[in-house]
């Protein structure tokens, strides 16, 4: 096979049938006729000089060859976007879209005010946010999913890249009638003994308490797990059990307290980006604006 034969065209169809594992699925996520698909799939198997895909099964597999060939397509395609972008920018395109992941907390409290400024700064730039725990947004970046995540800034990744936000402290969120309420801290061991109400795992809200737990093989009365935060905020007042939050955003309420944790839980965040992905121009004023901002 001659170094520059393969069709990107192919590879993409490829690529997609290989994700979705049927063709006619595949076909109509392509928007293109089954047999179009087939036909593509049959010419890169020509190309190659290597059979891709077992037909025979009721569900499409790849073949071991199939499979090689996936890893590196995937690769390839990210190169070609990389390039197209780049060369995108080389024509003076004000435009450009930034797949930005944080989590949900934080892009109630800290983020509207942020982005609604950035939007007016640059009006052509369109920002799609992605909700995930940290756990799930750093491996969204390693995935080439998003372009930039706030992410804790204290945990080194050999392929991630972080410039550092600001600080924040993991607190105890309690009613005001709570014993706890008038308490100058607390312990997440008696933390750990009442009724509570928690984000789920995967999140930096549930990630001191589990670890504690884990360490310390202790169980806990779970009463409700939610990722919204009005809606834990309003369980918490209502009495369902206590919670976690971070501090800044819990000063700004009334009816709940923040009691601080002895020994303290601190929280680094910052913005993250994949180090070998190509950040395109709009993703890098968008970097620059958060810095200037948080």
């Amino acid at each position: 096979m001659a170094a520059g034969t393969m069709d990107i065209k192919r590879l993409r169809y490829f690529c997609e049938l290989a994700r979705v594992g049927n063709f006619t699925q595949a076909a109509a996520r392509l928007g293109i006729a089954q047999s179009a698909l087939s036909m593509s799939i049959r010419k890169l198997e020509d190309e190659t000089d290597l059979k891709l895909v077992n037909r025979a099964d009721r569900k499409m597999t790849l073949t071991a060859d199939g499979q090689v060939l996936f890893k590196h397509a995937g690769l390839i395609l990210e190169r070609v976007h990389e390039a197209e972008r780049e060369l995108q920018e080389l024509k003076g395109v004000e435009s450009g879209v930034v797949q930005f992941g944080a989590s949900s907390m934080l892009s109630a409290y800290y983020l509207p005010s942020v982005l609604s400024a950035f939007k007016r700064r640059y009006p052509g730039v369109r920002i799609n946010l992605i909700e995930a725990g940290t756990a799930s947004l750093q491996q969204m970046l390693l995935d080439g999913e998003l372009d930039l995540a706030l992410i804790r800034s204290d945990r080194a990744h050999d392929q991630i890249r972080v410039v550092k936000l600001f600080d924040e402290e993991v607190v105890a969120c309690v009613p005001c009638e709570h014993p706890f309420a008038a308490q100058a801290s607390i312990s997440l061991d008696m933390f750990c003994s009442e009724p509570l109400v928690l984000f789920r795992e995967g999140y930096f809200l549930r990630e001191a308490v589990s670890q504690y737990c884990r360490q310390n093989n202790r169980s806990l009365d779970i009463r409700f797990e939610t990722n919204l935060v009005e809606l834990l905020k309003s369980l918490v007042i209502d009495g369902v059990g206590v919670s976690t939050g971070l501090s800044m955003i819990l000063d700004l309420e009334d009816k709940l307290v923040a009691v601080p944790f002895q020994p303290p839980i601190p929280l680094h965040l910052g913005l993250g980006w994949k180090k070998s992905h190509y950040l395109s121009k709009a993703g890098r004023a968008f970097l620059e604006f958060m810095q200037q901002q948080l």
